[in-house]
């Protein structure tokens, strides 16, 4: 029983961590959208912070689903 418990807690903190990441990609994708379109000539530079953004926030998912197990 204890350990049931111990792994759903776990699966739950799991799916937060991936839940923050999914949305901290999806809020870059949509500034990062938004800026070219209010700045189309900044689309390079903008497109690799969008980029590196992206990976870090893949990232902590990623790290959440390995830890939190």
């Amino acid at each position: 029983m204890h350990l049931l418990l111990a792994e759903i807690t776990g699966n739950i903190a799991s799916a937060f961590g991936l839940l923050g990441a999914a949305l901290g990609v999806g809020l870059i994708g949509t500034k990062a959208a938004e800026s070219v379109g209010r700045n189309p000539g900044a689309s390079g530079k903008i497109l690799v912070q969008a980029i590196i953004g992206m990976a870090l926030a893949e990232g902590l998912g990623i790290l959440a689903l390995f830890l939190a197990k």
